[in-house]
């Protein structure tokens, strides 16, 4: 594992409840308050996947820096008929996979320790999402180019745009705290996504996000 990456699972070892607890709410009401004004993109991404991945009943799905499992789960919750989650943290895919036994979504469902460069499904997927992956990715096109060797249909992802007044605070912030992250401009997210060999893509500006879908 390179250096980048052992660097981010130790962060997100560390940081997986603490996480987990946006999309829970789990979170003093101050907190939960807190989120909502300043986080509402991270909820608003998470219907933008959702309406974008759809048909999601009978289809085969891979959760790229799955976390804690809130997109996965939900996605075999409506149906997906196999869901496959891959994260580098081992703290986080404990969590989902707790979730997952507790909801009894193990048949259709698993969480595996991967970085995607390395991993080799047996069959392709209908559908790549990656959320709040690329915040923290140093080259993008590898991994771009390793979703649309994967997928039979498309990719949802998500980025964090360049020109915000988020980014220069974040990436002071985390970088405190070891935590590289990385931001993307829509040139840049367009040049990525032709290289990476995608037919089109739609982009849509979401908060401080941009969250695209690209076409195989």
């Amino acid at each position: 594992m390179s250096q980048d990456l052992n660097r981010q699972e130790k962060y997100w070892d560390e940081k997986s409840r603490q996480f987990d607890a946006i999309y829970g709410h789990d979170k003093g009401a101050f907190s939960n308050w807190l989120d909502k004004v300043f986080r509402w993109d991270m909820y608003a991404r998470y219907e933008y996947t959702m309406k974008n991945v759809a048909p999601i009943e009978g289809r085969s799905f891979l959760d790229v820096g799955c976390g804690t499992g809130r997109y996965a789960l939900e996605l075999a919750r409506r149906g997906a008929s196999r869901v496959v989650g891959i994260d580098i943290s081992q703290k986080m895919l404990e969590l989902a996979r707790q979730r997952m036994s507790e909801e009894r979504l193990d048949d259709r469902c698993r969480f595996e320790q991967f970085d995607l460069l390395h991993y080799q499904p047996g069959e392709l997927f209908d559908v790549c999402i990656g959320i709040g992956l690329f915040d923290y990715i140093r080259e993008p096109l590898p991994v771009l180019t390793r979703m649309r060797q994967v997928v039979k249909d498309r990719i949802v992802i998500s980025v964090p745009r360049f020109w915000t007044w988020r980014a220069p605070v974040r990436k002071a912030r985390l970088g405190m705290k070891g935590c590289d992250v990385f931001f993307y401009t829509k040139s840049n997210i367009r040049g990525l996504l032709k290289d990476a060999g995608f037919a089109k893509h739609t982009m849509e500006k979401i908060g401080q996000l941009y969250c695209i879908t690209a076409y195989v």
